[in-house]
């Protein structure tokens, strides 16, 4: 008797097989394409929610209870219906890094006052919309914007951004790093924040936030490194013990990418957490945008090729990095999945879009279940930086996107 395969690593309640079929948010994948065409991004209400519940229990096991607050890093997927049910919720907050996205928060039901903003090299009617925004939490990121926001009135709070020069990403992956041993434009580094403090003054403004973003989709293994990030970093937070009232220690939760992830040990990243502020009288920040979305997205895509080329089988899709850019741009793998599993001897392919570029490939060497013409395959942890990202890029930049309920 043949021993019963053990199930995909990526496999959940949510996301699984059921008779040969891929199910997701409780619907057949293939009914959902002949429904709605491809390419198409499906996201699942109910992980969100999970998502942004998981999180919340961690920081009050660890005894942070009153003293943090989730912001959605929106940045990751701004689709309108998906923001509207975040709010709903009433579990979220909003960190923006435009004018633009600031206006499409508040369209969605944010307040001005739920809503964080940072951002860089900022122009002069960036600042004009702002200031016309009351209650918005501003993060001035450079001497610049300091005097530009002091400029337009004083007797403000705001929050600085600074760079501790150290970072982390998933897996050392140094284009996910904001912070590091070359200096970055995020941020007011140790040598500028002398005069960062003086100008404040100078334009009688108050600073009450302390802000770093330090990387993106770590994981378990790099959690002792976030920890000593953040002791770097409360060495700006000591100059400015008498003023700060918030601390928002970025985002950058990461979700498994392959087989070889361990899912983040929340329970230690809370922990970490309390270790550092429980007992200090600020108010926590964080701003997820990967751990909150990316596994709760889907994209689904149609097969239109599927061919020897000397020594590979390439399968292409109807479907180009340019609208799911991060195996592309990030070298961050999309887990293929077909939506139907076939019988037959498995098969090592690569995945290819459908993009007149040699970047257009969004897996390499997969081993899957046999794959022919017009067969849906589905890109898992699609759910973060792929609209959001998208171009037009070849005129190929046409999707749809739906939330599931």
């Amino acid at each position: 008797m043949s021993p019963i395969p053990a199930p995909p690593w990526w496999q959940r309640d949510d996301l699984c097989y059921q008779n040969g079929q891929l199910y997701f948010a409780g619907h057949e994948v293939n009914q959902l394409a002949k429904l709605h065409s491809t390419p198409t991004f499906f996201y699942n209400a109910q992980r969100l929610n999970d998502n942004i519940a998981r999180l919340h229990t961690a920081l009050q096991h660890a005894g942070m209870t009153g003293k943090y607050r989730v912001l959605y890093a929106m940045k990751a997927n701004r689709y309108a219906p998906l923001l509207t049910h975040l709010k709903s919720t009433g579990l979220v907050g909003i960190d923006a890094c435009s004018p633009n996205e600031v206006d499409h928060a508040i369209s969605c039901g944010f307040g001005p006052d739920e809503i964080s903003f940072t951002n860089t090299s900022l122009s002069r009617s960036d600042y004009d919309r702002l200031n016309r925004i009351e209650g918005l939490s501003m993060q001035c990121d450079s001497l610049t914007c300091i005097r530009k926001w002091g400029e337009l009135g004083g007797g403000r709070n705001i929050g600085i951004r600074i760079n501790p020069a150290i970072g982390l990403g998933r897996a050392d992956n140094d284009k996910l790093q904001y912070a590091g041993a070359d200096t970055t434009k995020f941020g007011i580094y140790r040598e500028q924040f002398a005069e960062a403090i003086a100008l404040a003054k100078q334009y009688d403004l108050s600073i009450t936030k302390i802000h770093f973003h330090t990387g993106c989709g770590y994981l378990t293994p790099q959690l002792d490194h976030w920890e000593d990030i953040i002791q770097t970093c409360m060495w700006f937070v000591d100059q400015l013990a008498d003023t700060v009232e918030v601390v928002n220690v970025g985002g950058g939760l990461g979700v498994p990418h392959t087989e070889h992830d361990m899912p983040l040990d929340l329970d230690l990243w809370a922990a970490i957490v309390a270790r550092n502020f429980k007992d200090k009288k600020v108010i926590v920040e964080i701003e997820p945008g990967d751990y909150i979305v990316k596994d709760s997205g889907i994209l689904l895509l149609t097969v239109n090729t599927v061919e020897w080329k000397r020594d590979k089988t390439f399968v292409g899709v109807n479907g180009g990095f340019n609208i799911a850019l991060e195996p592309a741009v990030y070298g961050l793998p999309f887990q293929p999945v077909p939506a139907m599993i076939r019988k037959g001897e498995p098969m090592k392919v690569t995945i290819a879009g459908h993009i007149n570029e040699a970047l257009d490939i969004f897996s390499r060497d997969t081993i899957l279940t046999p794959i022919e013409e017009d067969d849906v395959l589905v890109l898992i942890n699609a759910g973060a930086y792929s609209t959001s990202m998208a171009s037009n890029h070849c005129m190929r930049g046409e999707f749809k996107e739906f939330l599931l309920y």
